[in-house]
């Protein structure tokens, strides 16, 4: 099932059956270094971890390409929302077979799609690493402006380095909706 889609990318629902996938790219050196963790995680940890995801209200999203035809889940994208003042975190992962094409920007926009018109946001924020420049170019493309820093916050391979706090509002949106037509909008 995918709820929403354009041309290259969808969202579909987070999927238990598919907790050793998740597994297996979150184990990807990249991803950790990204992450800015140190170590990786067992599979029995993580369907425990899954287990409770599955049981939070947060919107998470399983990213498929669309590319081959099929579609192929590719990663997963998470908004961790902040009720009281109506914004939320956004974290992604992509397996490392989906990188560099795309994907990344796309799953981005059809988050922020959902976020500003399914479950009325009105921000969304993110970290992500200094160091990390495709994944700063991809949320830019995506909508998202660079906010501010938090100094010596990260490690990348290694070395210390500053986190980068990104936004995007509902007001700048302006890439075309896939959400608003479905509503006759």
């Amino acid at each position: 099932m995918l709820w929403v889609s354009n041309d290259t990318c969808a969202l579909g629902p987070y999927r238990a059956d598919l907790v050793e996938t998740y597994w297996r790219w979150e184990q990807d050196p990249a991803l950790l270094v990204g992450y800015g963790r140190q170590t990786p995680e067992s599979l029995e940890a993580r369907t425990e971890g899954m287990a409770h995801q599955l049981r939070g209200g947060n919107p998470r999203f399983t990213v498929y390409d669309l590319t081959s035809g099929e579609p192929v889940p590719a990663g997963v994208t998470t908004l961790l929302p902040d009720d009281s003042v109506r914004t939320a975190e956004y974290v992604i992962m992509l397996a490392p077979e989906a990188r560099g094409r795309g994907l990344g920007t796309q799953a981005t926009r059809l988050t922020l799609d959902y976020a500003f018109h399914i479950t009325n946001l009105r921000m969304v924020w993110l970290k992500v690493l200094a160091p990390n420049k495709p994944g700063i170019r991809a949320y830019e493309k995506a909508g998202f402006h660079t906010v501010g820093a938090l100094r010596q916050a990260g490690y990348w391979l290694g070395q210390v380095c500053d986190e980068i706090i990104m936004d995007a509002i509902a007001d700048d949106f302006t890439v075309p909706s896939v959400i608003s037509p479905l509503l006759g909008k």
